[in-house]
């Protein structure tokens, strides 16, 4: 049984995955609106949250599927304070899986705050995992174990609601097909982030309003 929901996993994310024609483009502009959206007042991200954070990562349309094995997956970017600035963002993926019957066809504009700086080698790896690598809560709704302590928080929201899903067991990893798009060659989430790469033009919106969020 476990087998299969994993075969069934990971067909579905890779049929997303091949259906979102390369855009990081059109992504990163998607992730600054979303970024905008959520931390206007009372939207979910208050402004304290923002600037205690180490890392933010934003996914814009994050898909939520329907079946007996409930799956997601979606593409965005990530970026981490570097002295006094925020660095050049990494492209990133999320994927969750969980047990259940769900509502399916489900957009999540979702941003990720990560209050932790010792957490950031972890989040910046090949695979960070909720639940075995860090316990996180939905900032604007209760989480699995409503744990007080969680140094992840997420923010979720769809047609202008708060919107959720099973935290444990979801998976962020580098999105280096799209890293390449915007540096013209292969890095990594860390060389990017904590090695000073400079910020492509693409991104420079999206970096500009996260010192500006956070500046509040």
């Amino acid at each position: 049984m476990r087998k299969t929901q994993c075969i069934l996993f990971l067909t579905i994310a890779a049929a997303f995955s091949a259906a979102a024609a390369d855009d990081t483009g059109a992504r990163l502009e998607r992730a600054t609106a979303v970024l905008n959206a959520l931390t206007e007042p009372g939207h979910g991200i208050r402004p304290e949250q923002i600037a205690s954070a180490d890392c933010i990562a934003v996914i814009p349309g994050f898909k939520k599927g329907a079946a007996v094995v409930g799956v997601g997956y979606g593409r965005g970017f990530v970026s981490c304070r570097n002295g006094g600035r925020w660095s050049a963002p990494g492209a990133i993926t999320l994927e969750s899986g969980s047990l259940g019957v769900q509502f399916g066809g489900e957009k999540i504009d979702i941003v990720i705050l990560s209050m932790d700086q010792e957490r950031r080698p972890k989040l910046l790896s090949d695979r960070f995992t909720i639940g075995s690598d860090a316990s996180a809560a939905w900032g604007n709704g209760k989480s699995a174990h409503e744990d007080p302590n969680a140094k992840i928080l997420f923010f979720g929201h769809t047609s202008g609601a708060f919107a959720g899903f099973g935290l444990d067991g979801a998976t962020l990893k580098p999105d280096h097909s799209s890293n390449k798009v915007l540096y013209g060659k292969t890095l990594n989430n860390k060389e990017i982030v904590e090695d000073g790469a400079e910020t492509p033009a693409a991104a420079e919106a999206f970096v500009a309003n996260l010192a500006r969020e956070s500046g509040r």
